[in-house]
């Protein structure tokens, strides 16, 4: 599974931190698209979807969120919680985001402008898509 948590690095003093990323740097792909989640209901599951050629950087700026992740082989569920760690995901992860708490805010860092055709939205389809394109066997 090609995914991998970022530490970045933290500037800070007595007036408080800061963390500065740049592309080609502490980011691994070209920045297309930056948006966020927040104002998530308690109980609510999001995402759903694997992308064919986007990827990401996830980085929960605030308050803690949990993410599930599926190859088709393995799956792995990580907890975001701070704001200096990010979560790359490569494409042809199925990925799900729950257990928001009440203050969570969750950045994107996206390589691709939206695009509905990249998405892969039944996981049916996810799993033939993953064989078809050998994502589960690069695992083994």
């Amino acid at each position: 599974m090609n995914i991998k948590i970022i530490n970045f690095q933290q500037h800070g003093d007595e007036r408080g931190m800061l963390v500065a990323l740049e592309e080609a740097k502490e980011i691994p792909f070209n920045i297309r698209r930056v948006y966020y989640i927040y104002g998530t209901a308690p109980n609510v599951r999001r995402g759903y979807h694997a992308h064919k050629k986007l990827e990401q950087i996830l980085i929960c700026i605030s308050g803690s969120c949990t993410i599930y992740l599926d190859d088709g082989n393995i799956t792995k569920e990580i907890i975001l919680q701070e704001p200096y760690e990010g979560l790359y995901i490569s494409n042809g992860i199925w990925r799900e985001m729950y257990d928001f708490s009440e203050n969570a805010v969750l950045l994107v860092l996206a390589s691709e402008l939206y695009d509905e055709s990249d998405y892969i939205r039944d996981y049916q389809e996810y799993i033939a898509y993953s064989r078809q394109n050998n994502y589960m066997e690069k695992e083994k």
